[in-house]
C-alpha cells in the first residue's frame, strides 16, 4: 500500500463505530475521522485481515441520524501498531442520498468547527493592567 497522502477531501474528526465487510465478512471497527471522500477506520489487531483484500464495504450511522450509510470502499493505506491496524478508505460508490448525507454532514461540522474558531479569535484580549 502507498503511504503518499490520496485523500480528496478535508477530514472532520469523529469517533464512530461502523461495520466493515471484509470478504464479505463483518467487522466492528472505529472510525476516528471521516470525509465525503473517505475514512480512517481502526479495526482491533487480532481480527483477520487479508492484505490482498483492497475493495472492502462499510456502514455507519451518522451521529445524530437514524438512517445507516452503505459505502463501498478501496483500501489506500494500512498501518498496524501495538493494538489496531488501521486503513484509510476512499469510498468508491454509495447510493446518492447517502452521499448528500454525509456531505451535508462533513460540511456543517466543518462550519461549526470554524464558527468556534472564529468566536475565539474575535474573544476580545484581557486587559493586563487588571491581571497584574
Amino acid at each position: 500500500m502507498s503511504t503518499r497522502n490520496r485523500r480528496l477531501g478535508f477530514r472532520v474528526p469523529v469517533d464512530m463505530f461502523m461495520n466493515q465487510y471484509i470478504n464479505d465478512r463483518p467487522f466492528r471497527a472505529l472510525t476516528t475521522n471521516l470525509s465525503e471522500s473517505g475514512a480512517y477506520v481502526n479495526l482491533v489487531k487480532g481480527a483477520p485481515f487479508c492484505r490482498d483484500t483492497r475493495v472492502i464495504g462499510v456502514e455507519f450511522k451518522l451521529p445524530g441520524t437514524a438512517e445507516t450509510i452503505w459505502a463501498r470502499g478501496e483500501i489506500c493505506y494500512d498501518q498496524i501498531d501495538q493494538y489496531f491496524h488501521g486503513t484509510g478508505v476512499k469510498f468508491t460508490a454509495m447510493p446518492r442520498t447517502h452521499a448528500r448525507m454525509l456531505r451535508d454532514y462533513c460540511v456543517e461540522r466543518r462550519r461549526s468547527h470554524l464558527g468556534s474558531l472564529l468566536r475565539r479569535i474575535r474573544r476580545p484580549a484581557p486587559d493586563l493592567a487588571l491581571v497584574q
